[in-house]
């Protein structure tokens, strides 16, 4: 059987949890690469037994980072390009979509965003709130831009989430990419609570702000402008798209979103009053995020 015409490129760093489930969807691909940042565990290992090639990367702290020094210095068989962490994978009816994509001679589109279907706690999310990622992009044609953020708290190899820049067309997906994170909930708190050390500083600077929803896909720009966010993500997930439908879990992760917004709400007005030199204020001391 033909393989299909697209070079996938996995990020990597200790991802032994994951990396087994995302590389068995991947069968179908003419070219499987992990790009690992030294991992200290076994997902090399299994990376190079499932028959994928490994390339290490060890960030020199500054730009580019990890995704567009992988479009700069990563050699491919194929101009068409699936970007994943190792906690993602493409649904049958997303590979057969890609692959329709990549054997069309007349695509002018160069980039696509695809829809997660987004697993919360253990459970999967059939409704509530839908983010989508610009992962599958025309060697070439799109960049990670150099946004300064490289110097905020907890930056790390990996650029923050906004969407490379396409020089053209960008489409979108009917099907989905899954997104399952094998990690306990505790790590989706973590996590958030650095994000919104990010985002606090963003709502600050309006320059850098500005730079980085230039990057953000459409959804992305329409919500980054809604006020009130908390409450109205709350509603908006919830309820009009359904996410009580999702049992507990749609409850779970609608209320844990919206309190990530309150947290970026919270922080950003701290900031802003260490930053005017308020008294009893004073800048928050950088810890090692990891």
């Amino acid at each position: 059987m033909n393989k299909i015409p697209i070079s996938v490129l996995i990020q990597t760093r200790n991802e032994e949890k994951g990396i087994s489930q995302c590389l068995a969807a991947l069968a179908d691909f003419d070219e499987v690469i992990v790009v690992d940042s030294n991992s200290n565990d076994r997902t090399v290992e299994l990376a190079q037994e499932a028959g994928a090639r490994v390339v290490n990367f060890t960030w020199n702290g500054a730009f580019p980072q990890k995704k567009q020094w992988q479009l700069e210095n990563v050699e491919t068989r194929h101009d068409w390009l699936l970007m994943l962490d190792a906690d993602e994978y493409p649904t049958p009816d997303l590979i057969t979509e890609l692959a329709s994509i990549a054997d069309d001679p007349a695509e002018e589109r160069v980039a696509f965003d695809l829809p997660i279907a987004y697993y919360f706690a253990g459970t999967r999310l059939e409704h509530g709130h839908r983010v989508v990622k610009r992962s599958f992009l025309r060697r070439g044609e799109n960049a990670f831009c150099n946004i300064d953020l490289l110097h905020l708290p907890g930056m790390g190899e990996v650029e923050a989430h906004y969407q490379p820049r396409p020089s053209g067309p960008v489409g979108r997906t009917t099907a989905l990419l899954v997104h399952n994170d094998a990690d306990p909930v505790r790590t989706w708190f973590d996590r958030h609570n650095r994000y919104s050390d990010w985002e606090a500083y963003l709502r600050n600077h309006p320059e850098t702000r500005n730079s980085v929803r230039a990057s953000k896909s459409r959804q992305g720009r329409r919500f980054d402008a809604v006020p009130f966010k908390p409450l109205v993500f709350f509603l908006y997930s919830y309820l009009l798209r359904r996410g009580f439908l999702d049992g507990r879990a749609g409850f779970d992760y609608a209320l844990a979103l919206s309190t990530y917004y309150w947290q970026i709400g919270l922080k950003s007005r701290e900031l802003a009053r260490v930053e005017r030199g308020e008294p009893g204020t004073e800048p928050a001391k950088e810890h090692n995020h990891g």
